[in-house]
């Protein structure tokens, strides 16, 4: 994000004040498989070292673009001792809890953590052995910090166990699942997992990413690492529009809704497109009873992180007016190099109980934390 831009806050003392913040995209990174061994039974530790993890895509090593800093990290997010950045908890709290007053920071697995594998009983293991791993590394450690439900969201019945094992927990308040799927989210054999969530009264997170054995784009593979950056957007759009049309919100009217590291400011012009499209075609779709924009104002919250910085900054503010100030939720992307800091998140003149509302109040709120 930019910081150049900033514009002093009614009631704040100075652009920079810190506000306490909830920041709900963190990323703890397990150094490889190896950091998730101590909660893997034997058969699984000498499966991935005979055999590996498979993934959906045909890239054996890393990402299909790689990316522009080692990781995408932040440099100075790196452990002097080793490890990868998110892997230590002191690091972690120095630099981001601590200094950046996070009262509530909610743990999102992208990477090591198995889901979406091919090998669906080997991604199941892993989903549990990553749950463990976070509560013993940090939850367990850090009372600011909540867990997500890692689930193997492929196999919709073990996800559904995952889920219910967990369940009462109180290190975990979301259960997490990457937008690139084999099918689109709306598809039946991801129900089990809204179904367990609903019960639980845990909220479902999306967060970008994933091997879903497609291209990234409709049309195949793009050229260039911006184009995947880009596409973590239309991903999640297509995914709403999926979830909205084949009636999940409809079937777990409770269900709770949150899309991650996808931007915001499409989400108006985006509601406004399936309104009109429902209001021509809906009698293909009779078991939606209520506009698509209603669904998504009762259901779902969507994250900050990174924030579209258009010019003249106010049009932000007209954008959020039509979101929702209740559905905005603050997230850092730590330790990832385009961290959003807290205290420059929104640089234009938004009074401080606004601030305080998308900064804290909101994620409070729908993760149900008091502290």
């Amino acid at each position: 994000m930019n910081t150049h831009a900033t514009v002093k806050a009614k009631g704040a003392s100075n652009p920079g004040s810190r506000l306490p913040c909830a920041d709900c995209d963190i990323h703890p990174n397990a150094n490889g498989y190896r950091d998730l061994y101590p909660y893997l039974d034997k058969h699984w530790q000498t499966h991935l070292e005979t055999y590996g993890a498979k993934v959906r895509h045909g890239y054996q090593r890393g990402a299909a673009y790689p990316k522009g800093q080692p990781n995408a990290m932040r440099r100075d997010a790196w452990p002097e001792d080793g490890g990868l950045p998110g892997s230590k908890l002191e690091l972690l709290r120095s630099q981001h809890l601590d200094a950046n007053r996070v009262e509530l920071g909610i743990l999102n697995p992208i990477t090591s953590a198995g889901q979406g594998l091919l090998n669906a009983d080997l991604s199941a293991a892993l989903a549990t052995a990553a749950n463990e791993w976070q509560v013993n590394t940090f939850t367990s450690k850090e009372p600011r910090l909540k867990a997500s439900i890692v689930v193997p969201y492929e196999d919709g019945r073990a996800s559904a166990a995952e889920i219910e094992r967990r369940m009462g927990d109180p290190n975990f308040v979301q259960v997490i699942l990457l937008s690139r799927t084999a099918e689109p989210l709306g598809q039946r054999r991801y129900w089990p997992i809204y179904e367990a969530a609903a019960h639980a009264g845990l909220p479902v997170g999306v967060h970008a990413f994933g091997y879903s054995g497609h291209p990234v784009t409709g049309a195949g593979w793009p050229s260039f690492y911006i184009e995947e950056m880009f596409g973590h957007s239309p991903s999640c759009q297509a995914l709403l529009a999926s979830m909205i049309f084949e009636g999940v919100f409809e079937r777990f009217p409770t269900l709770r809704f949150v899309l991650i590291e996808a931007g915001c400011a499409w989400l108006p012009s985006f509601t406004w497109r399936l309104d009109k499209q429902w209001k021509r075609l809906k009698s293909e779709v009779p078991h939606l009873k209520r506009l698509p924009s209603e669904y998504i104002r009762e259901n779902v919250w969507i994250t900050t992180q990174p924030i579209e910085e258009p010019e003249p900054r106010s049009h932000l503010l007209d954008v959020i007016e039509w979101i929702g100030w209740d559905r905005l939720l603050f997230a850092s992307d730590y330790p990832h190099w385009d961290f959003d800091d807290p205290a420059f998140a929104f640089p234009i003149d938004i009074p401080v109980e606004r601030r305080q509302q998308f900064l804290l109040d909101n994620a409070k709120s729908l993760y149900r934390v008091n502290a």
